[in-house]
């Protein structure tokens, strides 16, 4: 539960052009975004960050960036300009103000040395200095969490949760400062700040026991990091296709699947991937097409019955909901303690985007439990509540929230500043 000090959701009408850049893979990109009130425009280049880099040195990392951001600017005709930026740093930090964030330890494959313990906006900023020939203004640094929520609020001032659900999981939302113990910054309006939940980490103190199965203990065992990150070793993309593959392994152990013979390929932790459970679940009922093509084609089972496949379905329709449901349940909890009229979930993420029930299954986890406007408003019932008009939450997709919405927290910091 880390404050952001991110203090304010767009209103709308920022006006600019301002800088993003986004961090948090093998990839980054640079972005320039320029604000008309609602109206976006964008241009942006994805970079690679070749393994060297990503395990070299920390000034080797950000020296790479800066010559990255330095021909971005020159292809734009903005290198002469000092403009706002946002950076998206989509690891775990600990931020010590808005534009200030240490990186607590690297993950997703970087060891670049001399960082872990920094300050990422500094090194930066350094970075851009012995580069020489542009200048920049980094007013934020903010996770793709944050940048989700921005995103969205920018066009639907109603969202005050962001949510991502890819290959890792973690949410974040809009709390009032008299709530935030953490809180050390001024007291001043807007009295209220993002809060970066980093809830992957629930459970990890033991309170998810009693719903850990067999599988999910199996996983964290043989996982880089066991016994951490718990709630998101149930519902995010880097573990769901392991989840279904374990629970094969267990079936076939029974003799319930492929005759009671394992097949080599499934032997493999992480064989089985979470883009086939997204495949086979987009599939209709009655049609075995998708279902049969991997199995057969991927893992080289030319031989599975329709019950194999009956069984294969059933194990990925059983992963991916429980993990639809916990999303579903987290995000009703934290709805019902802001207690606002109507809130917007902001979500990204491969999961939420390409498995196709997902959104439908939270929807439906979300419906039972988060508190409906008929029964938080009984003191004054004005008038019947239409079916839909029951529940005061939505999801929406996020468009380009970690890119975007990094430019947007700049904006709305420049704002506030000035």
């Amino acid at each position: 539960m880390l404050p952001t000090y991110v203090r304010a959701v767009p209103k709308g009408t920022e006006q600019g052009k301002f800088l993003a850049l986004d961090l948090g893979g093998t990839n980054f990109r640079v972005l320039l975004i320029d604000l008309h009130g609602k109206h976006v425009k964008m241009s942006s280049k994805i970079f690679n960050v070749p393994q060297e880099v990503m395990t070299g040195t920390g000034e080797g990392l950000f020296d790479h960036i800066a010559e990255c951001m330095h021909r971005f600017m020159t292809a734009e005709g903005i290198v002469d300009q000092v403009l706002p930026l946002g950076f998206t740093f989509s690891f775990p930090c600990r931020q010590l103000g808005l534009a200030s964030a240490i990186l607590l330890k690297w993950t997703k494959g970087f060891k670049a040395s001399g960082v872990e313990g920094q300050d990422v906006a500094q090194l930066l900023r350094d970075a851009v200095k012995r580069h020489g020939g542009f200048s920049v203004d980094i007013v934020a640094v903010v996770n793709d969490t944050t940048g989700t929520l921005m995103s969205c609020a920018h066009s639907t001032p109603s969202c005050y949760m962001g949510l991502i659900i890819g290959t890792g999981c973690n949410a974040c939302y809009m709390e009032r400062i008299e709530n935030v113990e953490l809180w050390d910054g001024d007291n001043d309006e807007p009295r209220e700040v993002i809060i970066n939940m980093e809830w992957g980490a629930f459970g990890d103190n033991g309170v998810l026991e009693f719903i850990r199965t067999e599988f999910d203990r199996t996983l964290d065992e043989q996982s880089i990091n066991p016994g951490n990150q718990l709630y998101e070793k149930m519902m995010s993309g880097m573990y769901l296709g392991e989840l279904v593959r374990l629970v094969l392994v267990k079936l076939c152990e029974n003799g319930a699947l492929f005759g009671g013979k394992l097949p080599n390929i499934l032997k493999k932790k992480d064989a089985f991937y979470t883009k086939y459970v997204s495949e086979i679940e987009g599939e209709r009922e009655e049609h075995y097409t998708k279902c049969m093509k991997i199995v057969r084609d991927e893992l080289g089972i030319p031989n599975a019955s329709q019950e194999d496949l009956n069984l294969i379905r059933d194990a990925c329709a059983a992963v991916s909901s429980r993990a639809a449901y916990l999303a579903g349940i987290g995000c009703a909890t934290v709805i019902n303690h802001m207690q606002r009229d109507k809130c917007t979930v902001g979500v990204d993420g491969s999961v939420y985007k390409y498995h196709p029930k997902f959104h439908n299954l939270m929807v439906e986890c979300m419906k039972q439990y988060v508190d409906k406007r008929i029964e938080a408003k009984l003191a004054r019932p004005i008038r019947k509540f239409g079916p839909d008009e029951l529940y005061n939450f939505n999801l929406m997709l996020s468009e380009d929230g970690s890119g975007k919405g990094a430019a947007l927290v700049a904006a709305v910091a420049s704002h506030l500043a000035s």
